[in-house]
Parts: structure tokens; sequence; C-alpha cells
């Protein structure tokens, strides 16, 4: 059968759009997960996928001194920061800061968890949502081996979706929903927060981050080696140039590199996707089999650098994307093309250290794409509409994968309703762990959900709330209500390029899937995937536009009347994932059900915590070099 002209099947009907929102199922129970067999494959024998390795009733829980609580609505946090205490500057120092669970005994039998985040990946910028532009052989065998999700949503930019990711808390509850965090801000995430790395250090994991961190740094406490990582490698702040790795924010410019405390001067000039893959390599190489290894591989790609150089890539790269027409699209290609390799060789990496069988691998991006020169950048979210920094699909719904040899069902286009939050409670029960006795927090266990295909827990996602914007957006079940808009609403239209109509269109290779180190690396594990299975699930994962659209491929019709300053929309994101009805009109007791929800989890939330900037962070002050300015006095202080 010739792939390219294969029918597609159509979305999924939902109950009648006259079913309101009290009498609708889940979103997981109405729209059903797809999958396509794989070969020979499965947990490898002795593992068995309904309890993940290492879960033992006689083991301590990883969070015994906390309170116990299954609920999923965080508290206000009223503790503050811990006084700062002098550090020998030359000592990386162990977790002190917030507070800890006890340690437990390590266990070869907990899996690895390598976590790796891209920054500002559009919907768009992946083989397995469709699009032929930017070929992503490895990160496409990891989708299709493993699980493709597909109703998996992040929030709007950088900041936010770290915090939730490290919390297990939405930003409204921890203080982080507005904005991002400068290099100049003199504040952090909260120091009362536990964060994934301590929750799994206490199980006995070796926890490590290489690359981007964007959670404060302004104090020795707000830093990784200070929040339960042993070691890291990376930039403090949002962004930086990839080669001199120097980041621009308004006036202040300067180094943004660190190796723990110490800036990292020495790696000047290297590539910093390269740089962030060869620690990850090293770090792996390097690990004691006789703990489970805990690797978090933020990259700073495709984030646009600095305003001189804002897509930084090799020439070389951005030469083997010359078919895409757009000079700054083929630039961005390159970035990803580099993270792409870099998945790759951390996935080849695990398998030459007999560690893959034993893992639970992790992509995301950590929002929306930042498309048609937003934030000076050339992502694409097609056929989704908005971009980052907005609370439309295409700045929340999030690319991302799960892969292990320990799921019990793989090989699937999962449609589990689940958010960044979720990530917490659900690898603090792979490393074994009971994720009702951690304290309150808005994640929810999602493993047996993934593992074998059941229902998703979940059925309302909070997008964000920022009052100081006046935007906000949830969705409950398939309908979702969105009110305000960032920007004045000029980034609320569909943005390109889609991908599939180029002069030169690019033939889906699938050979290259098959044939790449993380599908090599998959295979030697017993996880095999056949061009069959690619073709069928590409084509599942893609997203269509909806039953009255003009023809997919030719972009949406024209919005309705959907104008979000002016009064809350209402969409059907099951039917209608490309938001392009807005039935707020037509079903007016959806509409107020929906905003009540809203309103009630409005009502928790705890002030944003943004300060004004402190010029003692200027990094002229520093030697050129971004720091931990709040640790001294005066400028004059020694330098880390």
């Amino acid at each position: 059968m010739d792939r390219a002209r294969r029918s597609r099947p159509s979305v999924v009907a939902l109950a009648a759009l006259g079913s309101l929102l009290l009498a609708s199922p889940p979103m997981a129970a109405a729209l059903s997960t797809v999958s396509a067999p794989l070969g020979p494959s499965g947990p490898p024998p002795g593992h068995t996928a309904a309890t993940p390795p290492g879960a033992s009733a006689s083991e301590p829980t990883s969070a015994a001194a906390l309170p116990t609580t299954t609920s999923t609505t965080a508290a206000p946090s009223t503790s503050g920061p811990s006084p700062i205490s002098p550090l020998d500057s030359n000592r990386v120092p162990e977790q002190r800061a917030g507070p800890r669970p006890r340690p437990a005994p390590a266990s070869r039998d907990k899996p690895n968890i390598i976590f790796i985040l891209a920054d500002d990946l559009g919907w768009n910028d992946v083989g397995f949502h469709g699009s032929n532009q930017i070929p992503t052989p490895n990160l496409d065998a990891l989708a299709y081996s493993g699980l493709i999700l597909n109703n998996y949503y992040v929030t709007p930019i950088c900041t936010p979706t770290r915090a939730a990711l490290m919390t297990g808390k939405y930003p409204i509850h921890t203080g982080m929903q507005h904005t991002v965090l400068f290099g100049a801000e003199p504040r952090g995430l909260p120091l009362s927060e536990v964060l994934l790395p301590q929750y799994l250090h206490a199980r006995g994991y070796d926890c490590r981050i290489v690359g981007k961190w964007h959670l404060g740094h302004f104090r020795r406490e707000y830093t990784p080696t200070h929040r339960g990582f042993r070691s890291h490698l990376g930039p403090w702040t949002g962004h930086h140039d990839y080669f001199d790795h120097t980041a621009v924010e308004k006036s202040y410019w300067g180094l943004d590199m660190r190796r723990d405390l110490r800036p990292a001067w020495d790696l000047h000039g290297r590539y910093s996707t390269d740089a962030f893959t060869e620690e990850a390599e090293r770090i792996i190489g390097a690990h004691n089999a006789s703990e489970p290894l805990f690797l978090y591989l933020a990259h700073v790609a495709p984030h646009s650098g600095n305003p001189y150089n804002p897509l930084p890539a090799h020439d070389k790269d951005v030469a083997k994307h010359d078919i895409i027409p757009d000079y700054n699209r083929r630039r961005y290609a390159a970035m990803v093309h580099r993270v792409d390799e870099s998945v790759g060789r951390v996935v080849d990496a695990l398998r030459k250290r007999n560690m893959l069988r034993n893992s639970v691998i992790v992509f995301s991006t950590d929002n929306g794409g930042p498309a048609e020169g937003f934030n000076l950048n050339a992502a694409s979210n097609w056929p989704l509409r908005g971009v980052k920094h907005t609370l439309w699909e295409g700045g929340v719904r999030g690319a991302g994968l799960l892969w292990s040899p320990l799921l019990a069902r793989p090989g699937r286009v999962s449609r589990q309703l689940m958010h960044v939050t979720d990530w917490l409670p659900t690898l603090v029960r792979v490393a074994g762990g009971d994720p009702s006795t951690l304290p309150p927090i808005d994640g929810m266990d999602m493993w047996d959900a993934l593992s074998f295909d059941l229902d998703s827990n979940r059925t309302t996602v909070l997008h964000n709330i920022d009052d100081v914007y006046g935007v906000a957006a949830v969705t409950v079940n398939q309908w979702k209500v969105v009110t305000g808009a960032t920007y004045n609403g000029t980034w609320d239209s569909w943005y390109g390029p889609s991908g599939r109509d180029d002069p030169v269109l690019r033939p889906y290779d699938v050979s290259s899937v098959l044939g790449s180190a993380a599908g090599k690396a998959a295979a030697s594990v017993g996880v095999h995937l056949t061009a069959d299975q690619v073709w069928s699930l590409r084509e599942l994962a893609e997203v269509k536009c909806g039953a009255d659209s003009e023809g997919d491929r030719g972009g949406p019709a024209p919005a309705p009347a959907c104008r979000p300053l002016q009064a809350p929309c209402l969409f059907n994101v099951a039917t209608d994932p490309c938001e392009r009805r807005n039935l707020a009109a037509r079903f007016p007791a959806v509409l107020q059900h929906v905003r009540q929800i809203l309103q009630d989890i409005n009502a928790t939330a705890v002030p944003p915590g943004n300060l004004p900037w402190d010029p003692r962070a200027d990094p002229q002050l520093w030697d050129h070099t971004w720091t931990n300015f709040g640790d001294y006095e005066t400028e004059h202080a020694p330098l880390l």
C-alpha cells in the first residue's frame, strides 16, 4: 500500500455535545488508546510491570518523615527560605536546603530513570507527529516502541514547567505562575518544597543534572547541588549562547555555564548540546551499578540564544536541512537535529553499560514552540493554535514520550490525560515509593494507567492562572475554557510551517528510524519495531483538526468568534483539538460549570513570587559572570 495515500482514522467520537459536563465521562475513558502490536518485546524475565522494580512492602517509604495524604490540591506554602550558611566554595555540598526525606537502602532492582527535557520544542517539530521537515529518528524510535503521549500537557513557559516537574505542584501553588525567573531576581523555587531528586535520593538514587536549571541561583541554597542533585553541568538562567555560553537579559550580560558551583570557563567554544551529551555519557559510563541512576538532562535547545545569534547551530547541520525553504527554520532544524542525536547517544550509552533493560526514559518539551519569529525562533506547533507563552493547545500541549522495557503494553499512542506535575508521583512509584505518602501535591501517579493502558485518574488539567496578565485556562474532561490572552491576543492564531506542503517534500525515512542508535539499542533489549508499526502509529499520532475542516493540509479554517479578551471561550478539545469552534454560546451551562472550577482552583493560589531586579546581580560586578550574588555583602567578595 502507498503509505503516503493510505486513509487515516477519524477522530474518535465522544458523547454527544448535548451531554453536559457533569454527565460526561473522563476524557481518558472517552478517547480510546490506540496501539500497533510490537514484535518480540516486553518486560525482561523476572520483572512485572504491575509493580515497578524496586517496590517492596518491607522497604521504608521515601517520605516517611513527611505528612501522609492523597490530596491533589496543594496547600499554600507558608515556610520561608532557610538561613544562609557559609560554605567552602571548593566543595560540592550535599543536599542542604528544605525538608529532606531519609535515604533508603540502594537496590539494583530499582530502574534507572532518565528524564530528557527539550526547551521550546514545538508539537510539529518531531517526526512522530507527522511532519517530514525535521528528521528525528532517535526520538521516533523511542516513541513508536514506547508510548507517544498525545494527551500530555505542560505549562506555557520555561520556569513554571520546571517548577511543576520538580514539585508535582501547579505553579500557582509555588508562586511560580507569572512569567519566568530572571537572572537578576533575588528569588527561586521556594526552599520549603521537597523536589523530585530529593525523593529519589531518599530511595537510594544517584541524582545528577546536566543542562538548564532556571529555578533560582541568587543564593547557593537555590542551586541544583543544594536541591538534591550530586552534580551539575549547565546554566542557571533561562538561556545562553550555545558557543560562548553567555546570557543576555536586557542590559545585563555574562557567562552562564556552571560546573557545580564554579564557572565552567573551560567549555568556551564547545556547543552546548554536545557538551551536555558528553557529560551525560560520562555520568552513565562512570555510574556505580550498585545504585540506580536518576539523570535529568535538560537541554537548552532549541530555545533561541542571545539576540546577536538567536539560532546557534553548526553550519554542517544547517546544510543537512537545505530542503527546508525558510533559512531560520533550517537553523532551528539543525538545533533539533543535535538534540535527537543526543538522545540516541544517551540511549546507546545506557546499552553499553547494560543499564537500558532496567531503565525508564521520559522525553518532554517544557512548553509549546515559539513559531514564526516569536522569541526570535522558528518552531512549529501545527496544526495546534497559539505559541509558547499562550494558553492555547499550541502553547501547552507537549510533545512527549515514555519508553521502557518495563511497560506492560508498549507500542501505543497514549491518549491518557496527563500533566507535567504527574511525573513526580509517577517516578516516585517507579522508584519503589508510595505516592500516597507524599505531601499534598497536584500530580497523580500515572504508572498503571500508562503501562497497562487503563483510564487516567486525571480529569482536570489547569493550564495556568496568571492574575497579573489576567489569563487563565483549564480543561475538564473534554471541555476547555480560555479566558484572557497574553500579548493582547496578537499570538492567538495558527502558525506553521506544516511541513507537509514543501515544494520538495522529504519522504519519511522509516529505515533511519529502525536503524537509529536508539532503535538499535531498544532492539538489543528485546523492544523491536517493524516498518508497518511505524507507519500505523505515525498516522494515529497525527492531530486532525476535526470533521468540518477545509482540509488539514491546507490549514485551519478562519477562526470562529472567539475573543477571550472580551469573553471566555469554550472548546471541546477532544473533537476540536485545533480550537477552531467556540461553543460558549451553545453550551452556557458547561461554560459556567468549568468557569466555577477555575475559580475554585484559583482560590487555592499563592501570590506570584516575582521580585524587582537586584542591581547586585549585574555580571559586570562578578567578572562578567552570572553568580549567586545574594551570598555576598558587596561586589568585592571572593568569587565562587
